[in-house]
């Protein structure tokens, strides 16, 4: 995304910022409004630093822990590392968890400052510019970015928290502190009716300017398919049980409406699945058509400043110089990998699964995902087959080394070497907000729950449930879902396994309320390997706590004790 080049000053405007009741352009001698405002770039700025808010989860926790390892997708290989306590106790509202109220409603702040001091702007003098017009275009298209990033900025509250307080200009921070919740209805009502409003007024495709183009690179900014993602996503969070208690059927509805007005457009401006599915965490997926296909929105995550690539460095294998362990695959997530073969599930009869041989012929994206025992991994070279097993060059009892028996590929870049003396020491990653894989799936989900049936079509949904999530078995290869046996149950297995670590597993189940089938038994693969070179394989339960007021955060204490109308979530 191409408008990361700030002037300090406007960073510097943006912190003092975040801090008092308003934006106050003077404090300290800093550039004055005036300034701020004279010429695009420092206007630009502040929609760089709304951008930079959106959420990511290379490893958002201590030691590069990802949320994944508060679910059933992982084990944080590291004993006492805070993930644990969303599983341990340890959780409560003076130990909230993440800063996303913090940097949500800082990210709020700053859009509805743009939104209300920052139009009606002609920047006069550079109106004889030969790009005006151009830079113009973007300007005036800032304040529907502004609408969508808030709206999404709220998505990113409710999914968590439920029902937050709505705030939709610049307020005193008196004023602020006095704010009662409004309902989750009221979130997502708002959400959904904002992207309604900006849809058809937004940037239709950055890559499409026409007159309007610079011939510089914009991709990552919000555009029309980035609106409708989030109304669609939005609409199916709120037909989830957790936040459809009245179990209103229309919500589905509205859901499968929106996914597929989605879809729609998506397909209509070439949009689809990428041919291969490890390619869209290569580093270039952003750039490279064939790969950004596939994607509608996402964030640009670099190398830190030091050089070091924390993808890499905190998920490597224990063993392999710079490699900590990390988030490490747990068998539950190995397990739901069906057979290519038969399309079945492991545990069905007839699947094909050998219990001596457990990865072979399996679905193409457990090999995309984990390392397991006898991978090359990483790929570079002169690194040396995995050793996973009791006493091996990656296995326990090493410190940090994998617990699951398994180490994590999915988001590393395998040629990277972290020696010292290594030839490839830099790697780029983009996390995939929106991608079209995820809403295939949505929809099958919508319109399974809607219509009642995997196969039912009707005029307006001609594209059936299971049709929908075929789509992204069939990008790798795999067998249609069988007509037999429990559809959500096997659409529920197919997002485990399509959108593994990628952000969706930990509010998925929540939205669900089944997280006391999902989150309680926790399974690892313990490997031995006897005198003849011989592996055996032995499963090992670990049991989570879970309690029902998990479903929602805390409000964080330090909020209510700011705010006494915040009134708690029920159990915290």
């Amino acid at each position: 995304m191409k408008i990361n080049k700030l002037f300090q000053g406007v960073l510097v405007v943006l912190a003092l910022a975040s801090c008092n009741d308003e934006m106050n352009y003077n404090e300290y001698n800093i550039y004055g409004k005036d300034y701020i405002t004279k010429n695009f770039q420092n206007v630009g700025g502040f929609m760089t630093d709304i951008y930079n808010t959106v959420d990511y989860d290379f490893g958002n926790y201590s030691g590069g822990a990802m949320q994944a390892s508060a679910t059933d997708e992982s084990v944080y290989s590291k004993l006492g590392n805070s993930i644990e306590d969303f599983y341990n106790g340890a959780w409560s509202a003076t130990n909230a968890k993440g800063s996303v109220w913090n940097s949500m409603y800082a990210g709020i702040k700053t859009c509805n400052h743009v939104l209300g001091q920052m139009q009606g702007l002609d920047f006069e003098e550079l109106k004889l510019n030969a790009d005006y017009g151009a830079q113009m275009h973007r300007y005036e298209n800032y304040k529907y970015e502004c609408r969508f990033m808030r709206a999404y900025f709220y998505f990113a509250l409710v999914r968590q928290y439920g029902g937050v307080p709505l705030v939709t200009s610049e307020l005193p921070a008196k004023v602020v502190n006095t704010l009662s919740r409004n309902s989750s209805d009221e979130v997502f009502d708002f959400i959904i009716k904002e992207s309604n409003d900006i849809q058809d007024k937004i940037v239709a495709d950055y890559s499409n300017l026409g007159q309007f183009s610079t011939g510089t690179e914009e991709s990552g900014r919000a555009d029309r398919l980035a609106v409708l993602a989030l109304k669609a996503r939005a609409a199916l969070y709120w037909a989830s049980p957790l936040f459809n208690t009245s179990n209103d059927r229309e919500r589905y509805h509205d859901a499968a409406r929106y996914t597929k007005e989605l879809l729609d457009a998506a397909e209509a401006r070439g949009k689809g699945l990428t041919a291969h599915y490890n390619d869209l965490w290569a580093a270039k997926s952003f750039n490279t058509p064939t790969i950004a296909k596939e994607i509608i929105f996402g964030r640009r995550y670099f190398k830190n400043p030091t050089g070091d690539n924390l993808v890499e460095s905190n998920n490597y294998p224990v063993g392999i110089e710079g490699g900590s362990g990390g988030n490490c695959p747990t068998q539950n997530l190995v397990d739901a990998y069906d057979m290519k073969t038969t399309g079945l599930s492991i545990n069905e009869t007839g699947s094909g699964y050998d219990a001596a041989h457990p990865y072979k012929d399996r679905d193409p994206r457990l090999t995309a995902t984990v390392a397991v025992n006898g991978d090359q991994w990483p790929t570079y070279s002169g690194a040396t087959p995995l050793e996973t097993f009791q006493g091996g060059v990656n296995g326990e009892p090493l410190t940090g080394a994998t617990p699951t028996g398994y180490y994590l590929k999915k988001f590393c870049n395998g040629a990277i070497s972290l020696a010292g003396n290594g030839k490839v020491k830099e790697s780029f990653h983009t996390w995939l907000t929106f991608r079209m894989g995820e809403f295939y799936l949505n929809y099958a989900e919508a319109v399974f729950k809607y219509l009642g049936s995997a196969d039912a079509t009707t005029a307006e949904f001609p594209m059936s449930a299971r049709e929908a999530a075929n789509k992204t078995r069939r990008r790798v290869g795999m067998p249609d879902l069988s007509s037999s046996g429990d559809f959500w149950t096997r659409l529920c297995n197919e997002r485990f396994v399509e959108l593994a670590f990628e952000g969706h597993r930990f509010w998925d189940v929540r939205r669900w309320k089944e997280a006391d089938h999902y989150f309680k038994e926790i399974y690892e693969m313990k490997l031995t390997k006897d005198s003849d070179g011989n592996i055996s394989y032995t499963r090992r339960k670990v049991e989570r706590q879970w309690d029902d007021r998990m479903y929602l955060f805390p409000i964080p204490q330090t909020e209510r004790m700011k705010n006494g109308n915040l009134l708690q979530n029920p159990g915290w």
